[in-house]
């Protein structure tokens, strides 16, 4: 059997005003072609389906309309799509029963009957072309910290810690799936952050169930012969390649330029599993100008000039900008948003950077008591942004400091 994971699709993304969805058609698209090409039999989105809680009617139905698509070119995909912290999980859940008619099941929530876990919701038994089943898929979602039993929430209170709630959550639904599915192979899928990982900034923040910021790979237990996740938007392995993220469509953010954006496609073989990444094409480019460092106006007026044209606008470059305070930053930013204007690119973000001497001497070691807050503030902001607050920073920082 051929499996495909992928996650973190984020459909209804809009950066800096321009409307992800055309790129999300495009990439939808591309995804039927490879189901098709791999004879992918089983397809795992392990969640953020959706960017937003409360997805627009157009973010449905392009979903809709892509699973359909995938079922008309490949009649017998099955697809288990479980729910991401970004996403509506009952509205996920809504049109369930209508969808399990085309082999398509979705986990948006843990679902518990008499306080256990429902084993029947998230345990999918998936069938091969004789009609006996070969493999299961341990559907969880994203975990809320009502989810784990016995969570202490501060160290005053009894109970189990994070990491030791959620190894009990996974070793109970392990062991009970485990029973069932006997030598046949068992996937899990999960949405979270696991220690280790590498992050995106910009794209997605960090999960904090009770307090923690990951979760350790072991928490999986080893009878989980592949655990396919999402969260992080970054292809990545860990636990030696049995715990994997397979990323995010195509960048979602300044940071995943650097990102093979693809999918992951399984091959089972009894309760071997090898992968490998399958890289998908982007949709539109997604650029920084210049590639590195910092760049005046001209240089940006010149690799503008070089950049390819789309037919659709929806499909122009993406592009952030960084460019060097070649005169006060309010006017360099003004003209940088003249020329991207008038160029055939959507602006994805503008940085304006000072570059100052670097002092010659070592830091000098300030103690807390002897800092004003503001100082701190204009230490913090050249840092950030590589030039000095305006007067309008200044005073907003004002008004906050007067606020407390």
């Amino acid at each position: 059997m051929r499996v495909l994971h992928t996650a973190d699709w984020h459909i209804g993304q809009t950066l800096n005003g321009w409307s992800r969805e055309a790129e999300h058609s495009v990439f939808l698209s591309r995804l039927a072609d490879v189901i098709v090409a791999e004879d992918i039999d089983l397809m795992l989105v392990a969640g953020d389906v959706f960017d937003s809680t409360n997805p627009s009617g157009e973010s449905q139905r392009l979903l809709y309309r892509a699973l359909a698509e995938f079922k008309r070119r490949r009649p017998g995909l099955v697809m288990v799509i479980s729910g991401g912290n970004h996403d509506p999980a009952l509205r996920l859940e809504a049109p369930a029963d209508l969808l399990q008619g085309f082999d398509i099941h979705v986990v948006g929530n843990v679902a518990r009957q008499d306080g256990q876990v429902n084993l029947s919701i998230h345990l999918i038994p998936v069938k091969g072309p004789d009609g006996a089943v070969v493999l299961y898929v341990l559907a969880i979602p994203f975990l809320r910290a009502a989810d784990l039993t016995g969570l202490r929430f501060s160290e005053n209170q009894d109970g189990l810690s994070v990491i030791d709630a959620a190894r009990q959550f996974h070793a109970e639904l392990t062991a009970a799936a485990a029973e069932v599915a006997g030598d046949l192979p068992l996937i899990a899928m999960g949405h979270l952050h696991c220690a280790g990982g590498l992050e995106s900034e910009g794209a997605e923040r960090r999960l904090f169930i009770g307090g923690t910021e990951g979760v350790p790979p072991d928490i999986y237990p080893p009878r989980l012969d592949y655990v396919a996740l999402g969260h992080l938007h970054g292809p990545q392995n860990l636990d030696g390649g049995r715990v994997r993220y397979s990323g995010s469509a195509f960048p979602l953010s300044a940071s995943e330029i650097r990102y093979r954006h693809g999918v992951t496609i399984l091959e089972v073989d009894g309760r071997t599993i090898t992968h490998r990444h399958h890289e998908i094409a982007w949709p539109a480019p997604v650029l920084r100008l210049p590639p590195s460092g910092v760049a005046t106006l001209a240089e940006l007026e010149a690799a503008l000039a070089t950049l390819p044209v789309s037919d659709d606008p929806a499909l122009r470059p993406l592009i952030y900008a960084e460019l060097l305070a070649e005169d006060a930053p309010t006017v360099v930013m003004a003209r940088a948003e003249a020329l991207l204007r008038m160029a055939p690119v959507r602006t994805a973000g503008i940085r304006i950077h000072r570059l100052e001497a670097k002092a010659a001497e070592s830091p000098i070691l300030r103690s807390l008591r002897d800092t004003l807050p503001e100082d701190l503030f204009l230490d913090a902001y050249r840092k950030r942004h590589g030039t000095a607050p305006e007067d309008r920073h200044l005073a907003a920082f004002r008004d906050a400091m007067d606020g407390v």
